[in-house]
């Protein structure tokens, strides 16, 4: 396996992920990635990981082999593990570089917008008790993103990714913002179960009527 030194820890996210798609190897190990993210490596691999499931998504059963890693990461979060930690047979498995590169420039306009406004800041979002409970919640939102739910894994995906960022950045205004989004997906899911048992008991009593 390839051991790249992007000294990730200097430069721009954006600029590390360009870099990582530039190599000639035709072949992109996980542990590469958990190399070049070096001491930012929980939360970028938590945006990695989340924009990959959040793009495969559609794809039926392509987020539970997917989903794997990132409930790994995320529940070191809960443990506080100080340095990240991957099965050797993780860390040795490969994607095609071709499909990472892909995969990145759907996501890089966004990416770079977000990126240029985050900033560190509101430092009580992203200290030791909240990265325990932003663990907690991402590996919820994580084990969703692995049932096979046609495309409902998008939004669980993609909160997992905000945290991550937010994290990486120390940036309390996005790890609000993706509290706020956890929140309102909840609700969401709250109000669409409601209306689904409503709507079965009105169909019974209806059917029972007609009896």
């Amino acid at each position: 396996m390839p051991d790249y030194d992007f000294q990730s820890d200097n430069r721009p996210f954006s600029q590390v992920l360009d870099d990582i798609g530039a190599k000639d190897d035709p072949k992109l190990y996980l542990g590469e990635l958990v190399n070049a993210f070096g001491e930012r490596g929980f939360g970028a691999l938590m945006v990695f990981f989340g924009l990959i499931n959040a793009i495969a998504s559609p794809i039926p059963g392509s987020t539970t082999i997917l989903g794997a890693p990132m409930l790994l990461i995320c529940l070191q979060l809960v443990i506080r593990r100080d340095q990240l930690w991957m099965p050797k047979w993780a860390l040795t498995s490969s994607l095609p570089r071709a499909n990472y590169r892909s995969t990145i420039g759907k996501v890089r306009k966004p990416l770079l917008f977000v990126e240029k406004l985050s900033k560190p800041r509101l430092s009580f979002m992203s200290s030791e008790i909240a990265e325990v409970l932003i663990g907690i919640v991402t590996t919820l939102l994580t084990v969703i993103v692995m049932l096979p739910i046609f495309g409902g894994n998008l939004f669980p995906s993609l909160f997992v990714a905000l945290f991550g960022f937010g994290l990486m950045q120390r940036d309390g205004v996005l790890i609000g913002a993706a509290w706020l989004g956890v929140a309102g997906f909840c609700i969401f899911v709250w109000a669409a179960w409601a209306l689904i048992v409503a709507a079965f008991e009105t169909s019974v009593g209806w059917f029972q009527h007609l009896v």
